[in-house]
């Protein structure tokens, strides 16, 4: 964890810039933002003309003058100025000017637990735009942990994989600390790509760009597993022709499909146990995995871990809003630190004059 709880406990509203959402919490006041991380911009004016759901809808239908942009990718923010303007429009003038009367306003962020000094500073720089004198920093695992309930500051092991749009973060965490981690650049928009190509290649189907949710469009019922539907109609435009169609699609060729991504975080959870302490591996035995971001929900995903691992899979509870919820914990003082009682060390004493 960069920032102590001590420090957290000053600060007066949280931030966690996802690729896919953007989510505020505010101490005293709950998460009181839970919005797609996107803006719609005028680009012969500058202008923004929406931010939040409203622009996640106008993705793929805007005229050329109007430009649906993503300021986050993977965790990091790409475009500090334009992410300046989304989250000010998020938050709103009465909140804003809430927070601006704090004689001196903290905040805090989560960032990847592999986030460079220029990452870092980028987050930094987006929060102190926004009014705020004072930016402490904290691991995404971390407050992810904290929010779906794990034991993160006792002497045991615990491992979380968060389940991103655009990357897989697994961890191995004790004392409140990052025992191993390892990202994996494979997340929910991986997995909406290999969909893509698969109904190209084999139905020559395009699907619209803001339909493409492998939840509701591909897979329904029990998802990745065998016991699923065996097929599913699937509305989408012809490659050849450019008109609509409708096609009926082998489920079993998309589970497939989608597999083919979801190796790569598999490899990720073994190359983080094998560089794991044997102690904490053994603890991981009877916990598991907890699986915690919006991905997690994919069906079947636990699943098909759970019988390449031989380890137990849990999803908490819910699991896209955790990393918000693990900060607000640590904002309202909620998680207490390990206290260890001083060492009593004996001073030898002098022999006694005889």
């Amino acid at each position: 964890m960069t920032a102590s709880l001590e420090q957290l406990r000053r600060c007066h509203f949280a931030v966690d810039l996802g690729a896919a959402r953007t989510r505020v919490y505010v101490k005293g006041a709950g998460l009181v933002v839970d919005q797609p991380s996107a803006a719609a911009v005028n680009t012969r004016t500058g202008a923004l003309i929406a931010v939040g759901e409203f622009a996640e809808k106008m993705t793929g239908r805007t005229p050329h003058y109007i430009r649906v942009v993503r300021p986050v990718s993977g965790g990091t923010v790409v475009d500090i100025e334009m992410a300046q303007r989304m989250l000010r429009h998020l938050i709103g003038d009465k909140l804003r000017r809430q927070l601006r009367r704090r004689p001196f306003l903290r905040a805090a962020a989560c960032t990847p637990h592999d986030a460079g000094p220029l990452a870092q500073r980028a987050t930094v720089e987006t929060l102190v735009g926004l009014g705020a004198r004072r930016v402490e920093l904290v691991d995404t695992l971390i407050a992810a942990a904290v929010g779906c309930g794990l034991p993160v500051e006792q002497p045991e092991a615990t491992m979380i994989m968060v389940c991103g749009a655009a990357a897989t973060q697994i961890a191995v965490l004790s004392l409140g600390a990052l025992v191993t981690a390892e990202r994996i650049p494979v997340g929910g928009e991986a997995v909406d790509h290999a969909i893509v190509q698969h109904l190209r290649h084999a139905h020559e189907l395009m699907l619209p760009s803001q339909s493409v949710r492998p939840l509701q469009l591909a897979l329904s019922g029990n998802g990745l597993t065998a016991q699923g539907p065996a097929r599913t109609e699937i509305h989408g435009r012809d490659v050849a022709t450019g008109l609509a169609r409708s096609v009926q699609v082998d489920t079993a060729a998309v589970r497939d499909a989608i597999e083919t991504p979801l190796t790569a975080v598999l490899d990720g959870i073994g190359r983080v146990l094998r560089v794991c302490p044997p102690d904490l591996v053994a603890d991981l035995v009877d916990r598991g995995i907890m699986m915690v971001g919006g991905s997690a929900l994919l069906p079947g995903f636990d699943q098909m871990l759970r019988q390449a691992t031989g380890m137990p899979v849990n999803i908490a509870e819910r699991p896209d809003i955790c990393a918000a919820q693990g900060l607000g914990a640590m904002l309202e003082g909620k998680i207490e630190p390990l206290t260890l009682a001083p060492v009593a060390t004996s001073e030898p004493r002098e022999p006694a004059p005889s």
